[in-house]
């Protein structure tokens, strides 16, 4: 069920900006006990949206290691989103007409600030288990730090304590791409929609490896191009998934989110990294992919090495970044032995 979380009172965002309120589109499953001690809470990755059921069935659903049956399941969509919390498509109150290139950028930080409003209208003082992959595992840690005592256990997954050089460097060509576009200025819906398309190809040289497109998108693979220029199959690929990004997503919405994911760094203004995440007190399982090249498996090493107690999962894949979304059946048996340990001892997996 989605349901719309209204916040009425100002909110200040970490670059100064006041906002009159905000609004936050969230969906759950399952139902909350008595106890209000089974909440799972989830957070999307860059595109998603709040329905995990849908993007991460092989964790989330009837069976799954996360049973709607067995716990009451929230996934929010985050800020800058284009589905249905505040975002660049939101009417400003001053000018009653869409934000779009005025919507100011919310920090990983700035997120969870309105997720703790959302979590206190639940009536929620304790979260049993929270995973996120990529950009959700970013809100996990930041809200693991700045409310210790929230989470039972936590699954980092595919991500790091803070965005790397490397990392930025990617959002920063996606958004030289969008630039690029002579529509982006416009102030419409549609504006830097080809932009976009360009920013999803270099997104998914991130996403994937070497490896993951020799099996996928072979030279030799037969395919119905998008048009009768298009030779290879890789080069058909990258063409519909900016195609198929265009169709469901916002360029405005990207190019901020982009902005998002670089502002990512728990050691601000919190005495450094490693000081940050020494205040998680959460069981912790951290997941990482050992060809991912956008999060690299040394820096969810570091995250096992600095957070007290953690354990590390290190799958062996072939499909890079996007392993966290593919590879969950080794996911979500390494999820159900964590939870299911009654030993709090730190221990690596790997999981070849």
């Amino acid at each position: 069920m989605v349901t719309v979380f209204n916040y009425n009172e100002s909110f200040t965002l970490e670059s100064g900006v006041t906002l009159p309120g905000y609004h936050l589109a969230y969906t759950t499953h399952g139902k909350l006990n008595a106890a209000k001690d089974n909440v799972v809470w989830i957070f999307h990755a860059l595109t998603a949206n709040s329905n995990p059921l849908e993007w991460w069935p092989g964790l989330a659903g009837e069976g799954k290691v996360i049973d709607p049956a067995k716990y009451f399941i929230i996934c929010v969509n985050k800020p800058g989103s284009p589905y249905g919390s505040i975002s660049p498509l939101s009417n400003n109150p001053q000018t009653h007409q869409p934000y779009y290139h005025d919507f100011p950028v919310f920090t990983v930080r700035d997120m969870i600030k309105t997720y703790q409003k959302l979590k206190d209208s639940l009536g929620i003082s304790r979260i049993f288990m929270a995973l996120g992959g990529s950009t959700g595992g970013m809100q996990l840690l930041e809200w693991a730090i700045e409310e210790p005592e929230l989470f039972e256990h936590i699954v980092p997954i595919a991500t790091n304590a803070v965005l790397s050089p490397w990392g930025i460097a990617f959002n920063a060509s996606q958004r030289l791409a969008i630039e690029a576009d002579t529509t982006w200025l416009e102030r419409k819906q549609d504006a830097g929609q080809k932009g976009m398309a360009a920013a999803r190809s270099i997104a998914l040289l991130s996403y994937r490896s070497y490896y993951g497109y020799d099996i996928t998108q072979p030279r030799n693979k037969a395919f119905v191009g998008l048009n009768r220029n298009v030779e290879y199959a890789s080069d058909n690929y990258q063409r519909y998934q900016g195609l198929k990004l265009v169709n469901r997503f916002n360029a405005i919405c990207y190019y901020r989110l982009t902005q998002s994911m670089d502002s990512h760094d728990v050691g601000r203004s919190r005495g450094g990294v490693e000081n940050a995440l020494k205040r998680i007190t959460a069981r912790t399982l951290v997941i990482g992919i050992s060809s991912d090249v956008l999060y690299p498996i040394t820096e969810q090493e570091y995250l096992r090495e600095k957070i007290n107690g953690a354990q590390l999962l290190t799958i062996a894949s072939d499909y890079g970044h996007d392993g966290f979304l593919l590879e969950y059946e080794k996911i979500e048996s390494a999820i159900e032995k964590f939870i299911n340990e009654k030993s709090s001892h730190r221990l690596k997996i790997v999981n070849g």
